[in-house]
C-alpha cells in the first residue's frame, strides 16, 4: 500500500528517460488544447528513435515529433496545414511524400473507436457502415488488412466495419493540476483524452501545479486519470505552452505564428529546434527565452480571466458510517455487536 501511495514527482527530464524507449508507440493524450509540448520538446532531446506517433488532431505536436527525426510511422485523424498550398508547408507532408513515415488515417469517431476499444479492454469496436465508402476505409497503410476489419452483426446480420483496438505504449499528457500521487484533474475539451490515458501502457502527466491531496478529494468529477495509472507527474507551469488551457492561458499566437511560418520551408523548423529545442535544457529556460525574445507583456496578455463554475455540493448526513458513541448508524450496533451479528448469522442484517 505504501509503494501504491509513493510520490510519483519527478522531472521531466527523467520522466521520458525512464517510460519513453525506442521503439514504443506514444500517443498525445490532450485533444486540441493543452498539448503537451514539454514533453514532446524533452523526448526530440533525448533522441527517442523508432516511435509509433498517436496524434487525433495534429498540430505544432506532430510537426514537432515529426521534425525530431524519431517517429516512422504516424496514426492521425487529421493534420492542421497553415498556410494554404502556395505559402504554408507541412514536415509530416515533405516526410510522407518523401517516405520517411508511413501515415495510417482515420477518420475522428474511428480514431477515438480503436481508442475506446483500448481502454475498455476490448480486442475490437464497430464503428459506422458508411466508412466502407470512403478511402478511409479502402486506402491502406503499414497496418494493411489489420486497419478496419468487417463482422456480422449476430442480431440484423448486416455486415458491420470494425476498428482494433489501439494500445499505446506511453501516453503523454497536461493538466490543469494532480497530486503528486498521480491523479490527474483537467477540465475543458476533452474529446478522446480520458480513452487515450486509460487505453494506454504508461502514462506520463505533466501539470500546471501539484496540489495537496485533499483538494483533488474535494473535487473528483474533474479527476480524469486515476493515481494508480499513471507512471510520473511533473509540476510544468507552462507545460503546453504555446497551446491554450482554460483557466490559465489563451493560444500564444506570437508563438504559433512563428512556427507557422517556419513551415514554409523543410530548414525553417530545424533553425526553430536549434533556439528552442535543442539550445534549451527544459521548460523554465525555455520560458525565460520566451520572456527574453517577446517580452513579458506578451505573455500577460495571453493570461485567462477568471470564470468559475458553479461548485458542486458533495455532502451527506455522516463523516463516517458510525456515530459519536461508536454505533453503526444504519445497524444501531458497535464493532463488537457488528462482528457477533456477522458470526451468527454470517451476513450483515438490519436489526430494525
Amino acid at each position: 500500500m505504501e509503494e501504491r501511495r509513493a510520490s510519483k514527482v519527478m522531472t521531466t527530464k527523467e520522466a521520458v528517460s525512464r517510460f519513453v524507449h525506442d521503439g514504443d508507440s506514444v500517443i498525445t493524450g490532450n485533444y486540441t488544447e493543452s498539448l503537451p509540448m514539454s514533453l514532446i520538446f524533452e523526448i526530440i532531446r533525448q533522441g527517442k528513435k523508432d516511435l509509433t506517433y498517436y496524434s487525433q488532431s495534429g498540430t505544432y505536436d506532430a510537426e514537432f515529433m515529426i521534425t525530431g527525426g524519431g517517429v516512422v510511422r504516424m496514426v492521425s485523424a487529421f493534420l492542421t496545414k497553415h498556410g494554404g498550398r502556395k505559402n504554408g508547408g507541412s514536415m509530416v507532408e515533405r516526410y510522407q511524400r518523401a517516405g520517411k513515415i508511413e501515415v495510417e488515417d482515420y477518420t475522428n469517431f474511428t480514431y477515438s473507436a480503436r481508442l475506446a476499444a483500448g481502454a475498455y479492454g476490448y480486442s475490437y469496436m464497430p464503428v459506422l457502415p458508411s466508412i466502407m465508402d470512403t478511402d478511409v476505409f479502402r486506402v491502406r497503410g503499414f497496418m494493411g488488412e489489420k486497419k478496419f476489419g468487417v463482422t456480422t452483426c449476430p442480431f440484423t446480420g448486416r455486415k458491420i466495419p470494425v476498428v482494433p483496438a489501439a494500445n499505446p505504449d506511453v501516453c503523454l499528457l497536461h493538466v490543469h493540476r494532480a497530486d503528486k500521487f498521480g491523479n490527474a484533474q483537467h477540465w475543458g475539451g476533452l474529446g478522446s483524452t480520458v480513452h487515450a490515458c486509460l487505453a494506454s501502457k504508461r502514462i506520463i502527466v505533466t501539470c500546471e501545479e501539484i496540489v495537496d491531496h485533499d483538494i483533488i478529494k474535494s473535487s473528483p468529477h474533474l479527476t480524469i486519470v486515476p493515481a494508480f495509472r499513471v507512471c510520473a507527474v511533473i509540476e510544468e507551469p507552462y507545460g503546453c505552452h504555446p497551446a491554450d488551457i482554460p483557466g490559465y492561458r489563451n493560444r500564444d499566437m506570437a508563438m504559433v505564428s512563428m512556427f507557422l511560418k517556419s513551415y514554409a520551408h523543410e530548414d525553417g523548423l530545424r533553425t526553430i529546434f536549434d533556439e528552442w529545442v535543442y539550445g534549451l535544457p527544459d521548460r523554465a529556460a525555455y520560458m525565460d527565452h520566451y520572456v527574453k525574445v517577446f517580452g513579458q507583456a506578451s505573455l500577460d496578455r495571453i493570461r485567462a480571466k477568471s470564470y468559475y463554475s458553479a461548485p458542486a455540493n458533495y455532502g451527506i448526513a455522516f463523516d463516517s458510517g458510525w456515530d459519536p458513541n461508536g454505533l453503526a448508524w444504519e445497524l444501531g450496533v458497535d464493532m463488537e455487536g457488528l462482528e457477533r451479528l456477522i458470526e451468527e448469522k454470517g451476513e450483515i442484517v438490519d436489526v430494525d
